[in-house]
């Protein structure tokens, strides 16, 4: 085992602008090799050694280079690029470079300042299916041209988000929001794992491509289960007609809920659903209405209409604030389970009473004001009837 010098180190290093040293006896820069001062200031992305070589020795690198090109706004050198979209580096990022590893990067781009930039880079260097690997049993099959439609969902919701205004999102949920932007082609696209159970194929991507924490894919697929829910209420939010239709479709009975009630019913229990990331789920489904229209070639197109978009999200967004509903997720039920189990006259608790936390939460949602005995009363009520009739 050998020592080696600091030029040696220099050049070992992934990019030139990171082969920059800072001595501490002379309080200077030393720029080892010759050239990482230049390209920092004239804003080139270059490799100390063939960049090949540079890979080779340790694929991560290529997408450093992509990381920091997209953050800082640098160019690739012609070379660089070519290598990076060589087949033999490809195949050394799939098969030498840890999930975890890539998944990180990943990570440090969708949660930067330029994410948008970035993924094109990874699309355009054809590292797109290297990075986000797919189970090989998918359904339906995606194509291999679904890169740029991730893109340019992606590209769509990062500019709506800037247009709204950054502050009505956290950066956890701008991240998750734009990683379900860059996966909503994906949304109904599933696989089956051993038991023969059909699974999300975003579920995949995050567990085994980008080995990201649990709780990442089950927000992602939240948000995009909430967006067809979001699409029938998004008419209903935004109409300047007071009156409201007698049912929304919403896949589930709003039994004994007052007409006037139904939107706010509605609406709460799709906010209970995702939580603080309804706003994602509001936003990526104002780039899909109406649901009645392929968006598809507009988005490949970039043709957003983001105003129009902005626009209807406010409307809908003021609408929920409007209702009560913006953190609903922090209600607390009037009535608890034992309550349930006293009127019910049970001994244990079962499907009857989550059946009737479900009622009791949407009569509460219908009636804000309402007070623990009303709903009390509304219950024994309604239980009375229902042992009537049968």
């Amino acid at each position: 085992m050998t020592f080696g010098t600091a030029k040696e180190d220099a050049y070992r290093r992934d990019l030139t602008i990171n082969s920059l040293f800072y001595n501490i006896n002379t309080g200077s820069v030393e720029d080892l090799t010759g050239r990482g001062i230049e390209d920092l200031k004239s804003g080139k992305i270059v490799t100390p050694l063939p960049p090949k070589d540079t890979f080779l020795d340790d694929p991560l690198r290529v997408l450093r280079a992509i990381r920091f090109g997209a953050r800082f706004g640098f160019v690739f050198e012609e070379e660089l690029t070519k290598a990076a979209a060589c087949d033999d580096v490809k195949n050394a990022l799939a098969a030498k470079v840890s999930k975890e590893r890539v998944g990180t990067e990943i990570d440090l781009m969708i949660s930067g300042n330029q994410p948008v930039k970035a993924m094109t880079y990874i699309a355009d260097l054809t590292l797109f299916w290297v990075v986000f690997t797919l189970h090989p049993k998918v359904e339906p099959t995606v194509s291999e041209e679904c890169q740029g439609l991730c893109v340019a969902y992606l590209d769509a919701a990062w500019n709506l988000i800037q247009l709204i205004g950054g502050s009505s999102f956290t950066g956890e949920q701008r991240r998750l929001c734009l990683y379900a932007a860059l996966f909503l082609p994906f949304r109904d696209t599933i696989y089956k794992d051993g038991k023969g159970k059909k699974v999300p194929v975003v579920n995949y991507i995050f567990r085994d491509s980008l080995k990201q924490k649990a709780s990442d894919p089950e927000t992602v697929i939240k948000i995009h289960r909430s967006l067809e829910k979001f699409l029938t209420l998004i008419p209903l939010l935004t109409s300047n007609d007071d009156t409201q239709p007698a049912e929304v479709d919403m896949g589930m009975e709003l039994l004994d809920v007052p007409i006037t009630s139904k939107l706010r019913v509605a609406t709460g229990f799709l906010l209970l659903e995702v939580k603080e990331f309804w706003r994602a789920g509001l936003l990526l489904s104002t780039l899909l209405y109406p649901s009645d229209t392929d968006s598809t070639q507009d988005f490949l197109e970039k043709q957003f209409e983001l105003d129009r978009r902005r626009d209807l999200f406010k409307a809908a967004e003021d609408a929920i604030v409007n209702l009560g509903l913006e953190k609903v997720w922090d209600l607390k039920p009037l009535v608890n389970g034992k309550d349930i189990m006293t009127v019910l006259h049970l001994k244990s608790g079962g499907p009857i009473v989550r059946e009737w936390q479900q009622k009791l939460l949407a009569w509460q949602l219908a009636h804000p004001a309402g007070t623990v005995e009303e709903c009390l009363d509304w219950m024994k009520e309604t239980h009375s009837k229902r042992a009537k009739m049968e």
